[in-house]
């Protein structure tokens, strides 16, 4: 592990995906990341919930949250309307890092925020550009679908029209909200849309997480499982500290 050193992860997604929440649920603390330049020189520490002070942005920049300094993220704000600029520095960020030769510089994964907290999401022009043109070679992309529990009030009206009572609905609105998604359209499109050349490895459904008590478990879990070397796998469990159950798995696999 000294070798390699820390896991490193893109985090891709515009300002309001709730990047940097999920970030602090990962590395258990409310605080914000250091930044450091690529020179390792500290460049400031985000001024609120938005993940990098307007001005400062370079996706060479590496965020550190001292509650966990075992991983290092870099921020991209994703594409939107007219993002040439940011798309072209995501794919030669990429394709600089995986010309690496040391684990350490190397990029480990990728995480994709897509917010659902906007009336019948689609995916965005950006988001298809990305999954169609950016090659990211052996790097898993995980694609986290935030703010998930924006999908519940559907999903409690729709148990409400046939017939359940108000406390059933509330208790069933999760679980009817995830079951829709998983048979909706924008999976299909996700995976099977010819306009998407190259679709994420998975990916993970996160509601909730500005609770205290957020889960990150299915996050820390799928990420785990598209690893494809056992070194970076065995970096990846024993570096997060939220999910001692797959410490604990991985521990008997192995």
């Amino acid at each position: 592990k000294r070798e390699i050193g820390r896991f490193r992860i893109l985090v891709i997604g515009r300002a309001n995906a709730g990047k940097t929440t999920i970030l602090q649920g990962v590395c258990n603390t409310r605080k914000n990341p250091e930044i450091y330049n690529s020179a390792g020189e500290k460049v400031g520490i985000t001024a609120s919930t938005r993940m990098v002070v307007r001005g400062e942005h370079d996706i060479e920049n590496e965020m550190v949250f001292a509650s966990n300094p075992g991983f290092i993220f870099h921020d991209s704000r994703g594409f939107e309307a007219g993002g040439e600029s940011e798309f072209d520095k995501v794919k030669a960020f990429i394709a600089g890092r995986s010309k690496e030769t040391k684990l350490r510089k190397q990029l480990h994964a990728i995480w994709y925020c897509i917010p659902m907290d906007e009336a019948s999401r689609s995916f965005t022009e950006g988001e298809i550009k990305f999954f169609s043109q950016c090659d990211t070679g052996s790097i898993p992309v995980i694609v986290l679908f935030t703010k998930f529990d924006a999908l519940y009030d559907l999903a409690y009206s729709e148990l409400k029209s046939k017939g359940a009572s108000m406390e059933e609905a509330e208790e069933l609105a999760p679980k009817h909200a995830e079951e829709s998604f998983a048979k909706g359209s924008q999976l299909k499109f996700l995976y099977h849309s010819k306009d998407i050349r190259r679709p994420p490895k998975c990916h993970v459904c996160l509601p909730n997480m500005d609770n205290d008590d957020a889960n990150c478990g299915p996050l820390i879990e799928r990420t785990a499982g598209t690893l494809n070397s056992e070194v970076l796998t065995q970096l990846f469990v024993s570096t997060q500290q939220t999910n001692l159950e797959l410490c604990m798995k991985f521990a008997v696999e192995k």
